[in-house]
């Protein structure tokens, strides 16, 4: 298997996973202050989500490759 095969196998899992995780959460400390003793931080929940065009992009451009990509010319 060559380079290019691995590479379309790897985009068609990709693309898999973001459709069927549809994005994903994470939590950022944004502002922190401290005065003397006291400590102030505040935490921000962000999401991400990933488009379902780029998760069909990824799958069909990952089975071109797969289907084309061992062919030489």
């Amino acid at each position: 298997m060559n380079a290019i095969r691995i590479v379309g196998l790897v985009l068609i899992v990709a693309g898999i996973a973001a459709l069927g995780m549809g994005g994903f959460s994470f939590t950022k400390e944004t502002h922190q202050a401290k005065i003397g003793p006291i400590e102030l931080s505040l935490k921000e929940k962000q999401e991400v989500d990933f488009p379902v065009w780029a998760g069909v992009a990824a799958i069909v451009v990952g089975g071109a490759l797969l289907v084309f990509g061992g062919k030489k010319s």
